[in-house]
């Protein structure tokens, strides 16, 4: 079988302003050490840099590891040792890298999240030398980028000092035996109750012809069950070669989102045998399902389905030292407040992130690492990158949806509200741009070359406009940017153009992180804070938040986090009331702008970097419950002695009946209550909003009055109770 030896951790660096072809001082003093994977700016001495990087790696083929691997590798072989092949694999690296062992050119490499394979057979001996030379400069052209780094290169939620420049997942190498499995590729092509028809691609490298043994073995992975052997017998061409099949596993278990089922998940190896002996071995996560999309409403396995979710940024903005359990906290928080589905936004994640998306049953909305505009020369690089991302993630069942591009608008600085800025902007977003209607077609063809079982998204946040483009899904900054205009504004627009509500992927507003978390990285006292480096750095829209509220007149930092938060709250819940009032009418799935903060900020996350909630986490938690009861206020205030309608919503996701009762109660200035409506009730299974109720009232005297909304199961437990504030002149 394969072995897999990661290169040791500890490397050494070594700036440069010129790449010398390999050719760097021997002198060990002139190099500086540091762990691997990671960003070079986590390195103390380097911290600000941006620019040439070399890393330099000896390891000898007498190395403990490598001779236990070895030794491991024989003891797994038939009676005749297998001639060994040596492959040096490069599994992440921001940006550009120039790979050398032993003095041998390996290529060069672009793109940071695509794994790149080097056969060095050849050139391997018990003592090597491994430089790589790793450029990742900054893009200082913000309305021409080159570099396919989305986020990490040019965004509003990262500190522009940030680069992501290095070795950011391990470097390995890999000893198999003459024939080397690059790559497996496996989707649901058919299923039934009793069987199910999975179609494979796989990639194989051969040294010499010969008639192999491919061996399948289907395991459960995270449920019990039966373990299935495949065996196909295939004559192999020298070389490089594609084979392609079928497989039928008996019984299957489907996989399902949380919150429709269990996400079952089968471990498929697939094993190349010649002889009695295993010459490699490829193991890859896989997931018994199928997605579509009709007019925007989501299908899992034949079933239809109301998305809910978020947007999740870097898990941190030095990717490389995510974790496991940082992950699993994520994806936990996620389920408890009712989301199915992530939209991984303008960035490939780390490969952890997937795997457990997958046993966590949430989809992921999947974006190409693209933001913004671009230089006419990135075609044929993105294009190549583009089919790589769908190779690399193509078996993860949580990988549902594919996205080309975030929003191909003319955005250099989100802070920048000068009218002709705000006027370019527009020009971009409703008329013909080529990153748009060009370079995103491009693209969007190069997904489905590889992928026909996924929808391919072209760009994100693309309105629709009458006989001129259909549009995409959508992106609302009403209440938030003032190019939008205040959050009424929005209603009109959907009233008029409600297909631009069919798949809403961005809405949301900043505030500041609880108190806690704000002072790690500001000022205890409101005066002492230093404005100006929370928002170069830590990025905070100070104009921007007072277009709504005068944050300002804060008399504390305490007062300011509760005063921001609550209006974060406000905004959410404006949205995603009216979105479940329009489930499947037309709008199939709500994902808001951000989940969590990538690094310590003032941002539009539901939970800060430190992964504590916001007050928005739990309104939206609420916002979120399968079962919902709301209403929606016509007007932000009322007059006195006017008669005002109270509709009283409830919506069902959950795909059984629900038997609840029901209240509603309205409460005056003074708390005494002025009308109170109970009543039980039998929710259809994943039913559209439906009015139940209509409460008409005459507010006789100004003040803030509350409508008070709660329902119960049947034993009497909360499933959400929340009240709106009905403010009357």
């Amino acid at each position: 079988m394969a072995i897999t030896i990661p290169l040791n951790e500890l490397w050494q660096l070594l700036p440069t302003d010129v790449f010398r072809q390999g050719f760097y001082p021997l002198d060990e003093h002139a190099w500086v050490e540091q762990r691997l994977p990671a960003h070079w700016q986590q390195h103390p001495l380097f911290e600000h840099y941006a620019g040439k990087m070399v890393y330099r790696q000896r390891f000898t083929l007498d190395d403990y590891q490598v001779q236990a691997a070895l030794a491991r590798f024989s003891q797994e072989t038939a009676t005749h040792a297998p001639a060994l092949r040596y492959w040096l694999r490069l599994n992440g690296i921001f940006y550009y890298a120039q790979s050398y062992l032993n003095g041998v050119d390996l290529g060069r490499q672009e793109g940071y999240f695509a794994p790149q394979e080097h056969d060095i057979t050849a050139w391997v001996e018990q003592a090597n030398t491994l430089l790589i030379e790793v450029d990742c400069p900054d893009e200082h052209d913000k309305l021409g980028k080159r570099l396919l780094t989305g986020v990490f290169s040019h965004w509003d939620c990262i500190d522009p000092a940030t680069n992501p420049g290095g070795i950011w997942l391990p470097i390995e190498l890999l000893v198999t035996g003459s024939t080397h499995i690059k790559e497996v590729l496996i989707h649901t092509e058919r299923m039934s109750e009793t069987v199910a028809e999975l179609r494979f691609q796989t990639t194989l490298d051969a040294t010499n012809p010969h008639d192999a043994l491919l061996r399948w073995t289907i395991s459960p992975k995270n449920f019990i069950g039966e373990v299935q052997v495949i065996e196909q017998h295939r004559a192999l061409a020298q070389g490089t070669q594609e084979i392609q099949g079928l497989l039928h596993v008996r019984d299957p278990q489907l996989w399902w989102t949380h919150d429709m089922g269990f996400p079952h998940c089968y471990d498929v190896t697939l094993a190349i045998i010649e002889q009695d002996t295993v010459l490699d071995e490829h193991t890859c996560t896989v997931g018994i399902r199928q997605f579509t999309m009709k007019n925007w409403i989501p299908q899992l396995n034949g079933v239809r389905f109301f998305a809910k979710g978020n947007n999740y940024a870097p898990g941190d903005v030095r990717i490389a030292s995510m974790t496991r359990e940082r992950y699993e906290y994520d994806f936990q928080m996620a389920r408890q407040c009712h989301m199915n589905m992530l939209r991984v936004h303008a960035h490939v994640e780390h490969p952890l992130f997937y795997e457990i998306a997958n046993e966590a049953g949430i989809l992921l909305w999947q974006d190409f690492p693209m933001q913004w505009l671009y230089r006419r020369d990135v075609v044929e690089p993105a294009c190549s990158q583009a089919r790589q991302m769908v190779r690399l993630l193509y078996n993860h069942p949580a990988v549902a949806i594919w996205c080309m591009h975030n929003e191909p608008l003319r955005v250099a600085d989100l802070a920048d509200e000068r009218f002709s800025t705000k006027l370019a902007t527009y020009f971009s977003t409703f008329g013909w741009n080529w990153n748009r209607s060009v370079l995103d077609k491009k693209l969007k063809a190069a997904a489905e070359q590889i992928d026909q079982t996924r929808p391919v998204v072209r760009s994100s946040g693309e309105y629709p406009i009458p006989l001129v483009r259909k549009g995409t899904d959508t992106h609302f900054y009403y209440g938030w940017f003032s190019i939008y205009g205040p959050l009424r504004d929005w209603e009109t627009v959907v009233r008029r153009f409600p297909h631009t509500i069919r798949f809403v992927t961005e809405f949301g507003a900043q505030s500041f992180p609880n108190l806690e978390s704000c002072h790690k990285f500001m000022d205890a006292d409101i005066q002492a804070i230093n404005w100006q480096h929370l928002t170069e750095r830590h990025q905070f829209l100070p104009n921007i938040m007072a277009h709504w509220f005068n944050w300002r007149d804060a008399p504390s930092l305490e007062a300011l986090i509760a005063m921001s938060q609550e209006y974060q709250v406000t905004i959410n819940r404006h949205y995603i009331d009216r979105l479940r009032y329009y489930k499947y009418r037309p709008t199939g799935g709500i994902l808001p702008f951000m989940f969590r903060d990538t690094s310590p900020a003032i941002q539009s996350s539901i939970i800060d970097y430190w992964g504590q909630p916001k007050r928005a986490y739990a309104a939206m938690q609420r916002c979120f419950s399968p079962q919902y009861l709301f209403t929606l206020l016509e007007h932000d205030r009322y007059t006195a002695h006017t008669m005002i309608d109270l509709p009283i919503y409830v919506v069902n996701d959950t795909h059984h009946d629900q038997a609840v009762d029901i209240s509603a109660q309205v409460f005056e200035p003074n708390e005494r209550s002025l009308a109170h409506i109970t009543r039980p009730l039998l929710l259809p299974a994943d039913c559209m909003a439906m009015e139940i109720d209509r409460l008409r009232l005459k507010l006789a005297e100004s003040g803030t009055y509350r409508l008070v909304l709660a329902m119960h199961d049947t034993q009497g437990t909360t499933i959400i109770e929340q009240d709106y504030a009905i403010n009357v002149d």
